[in-house]
């Protein structure tokens, strides 16, 4: 599937697009290739560099694969956005003047690009093998509060009372930790 990055793990199965505030596939269309632009306007990169970039700012969620990679690298060089050259037995590529004006033509989208990384990257950050002992009642609970909020009837005091409730339990969350933590 060309342009789209997807998860390297999906510890979620169906309520990955739900956890992670977004869905399975990284980027929209068009997206990928400003990525790219954007990773070489910080410099030239050979592709292995370009994956492993990409997959270190999402916090190792998503994992862009050699088959989205070069054939994104191809068409970006075919539209002369990018050049490359060999050096010591890599293909090495440098965005060109084409490829920073590509990049100035679509600034919102490219900070929108990021921010969803960074959002993946804390995702990323706080799931870990331990973190799976916990998967299938934190899927009922979610699973709940839908059904409690489609049940809810559009009125306020209803749903403010499911997110009462799930405060609560964040709140409680929270508390655990920092109590777990100050005792290491």
């Amino acid at each position: 599937m060309r342009g789209a990055f997807r998860f390297s793990m999906n510890p979620w199965g169906p309520w990955s697009a739900i956890a992670l505030g977004a869905r399975s596939r990284f980027f929209e269309s068009g997206e990928a290739r400003l990525a790219v632009l954007f990773l070489l306007a910080e410099g030239p990169k050979h592709g292995y560099q370009l994956i492993k970039e990409l997959q270190e700012r999402s916090g190792g969620l998503y994992r862009a694969s050699t088959g989205t990679v070069y054939p994104t690298l191809q068409e970006l060089d075919d539209e002369g956005l990018i050049s490359s050259e060999r050096e010591d037995g890599k293909r090495i590529y440098h965005i060109t003047e084409a490829g920073r004006a590509e990049l100035k033509r679509n600034p919102e989208m490219v900070d929108r690009i990021w921010q969803r990384a960074e959002r993946w990257e804390d995702w990323g950050n706080s799931i870990r093998p331990e973190s799976f002992a916990v998967l299938a009642p934190a899927k009922t609970l979610l699973k709940a509060a839908f059904y409690a909020a489609a049940r809810a009837g559009g009125r306020p005091d209803r749903e403010q009372r499911i997110r009462d409730i799930l405060d609560h339990a964040l709140r409680e969350m929270t508390e655990l930790e920092k109590s777990w933590k100050a005792k290491r």
